[in-house]
C-alpha cells in the first residue's frame, strides 16, 4: 500500500523557518521523482519545488532562495526546508511522488500539512 505522510507544518512567525517532511512507504522511492506542491484556499494547486531520482532540483521562482527540498532514499524520506516564511506562503503542502515508466503514470500524493504564516 503507497502512503505519503507528510509533517512538520504548523504555525510560524513571518520570517521564521519550518522543516516538512514526506515519509514514503510502498513503493521504490529513489526511482520516484519527488515534489511538494501547495495550495491556498480560494487558489490552484501549484508546484513549490522537485527533486529527481539523479538529485536534479528545481524551484518555483518566488521560492528560489528560500526553500530548499532534499531526499534521503536511506530514509524513503523528502524534505522541505523553509525559511524566511512569508504570510503568502500560507497553504496546505502536500508531497508527490511521480515516475513515468513508457506510456504509465505512477503518481502519487499525500494528504498534505497545514502552513500558517502569521503574527
Amino acid at each position: 500500500q503507497v502512503q505519503l505522510v507528510e509533517s512538520g507544518g504548523g504555525l510560524v512567525q513571518p520570517g521564521g523557518s519550518l522543516r516538512l517532511s514526506c515519509a514514503a512507504s510502498g513503493f521504490t522511492f529513489s526511482r520516484y521523482t519527488m515534489s511538494w506542491y501547495r495550495q491556498a484556499p480560494g487558489k490552484e494547486r501549484e508546484l513549490v519545488a522537485t527533486i529527481t531520482s539523479t538529485d536534479n532540483i528545481n524551484y518555483a521562482d518566488s521560492m528560489k532562495g528560500r526553500f530548499t527540498i532534499s531526499r534521503d532514499n536511506a530514509k524513503n524520506t523528502v524534505f522541505l526546508q523553509m525559511n524566511s516564511l512569508k504570510p503568502e506562503d500560507t497553504a496546505k503542502y502536500y508531497c508527490n511522488a511521480l515516475r513515468r515508466v513508457g506510456i504509465d503514470n505512477f503518481n502519487y500524493w499525500g494528504q498534505g500539512t497545514q502552513v500558517t504564516v502569521s503574527a
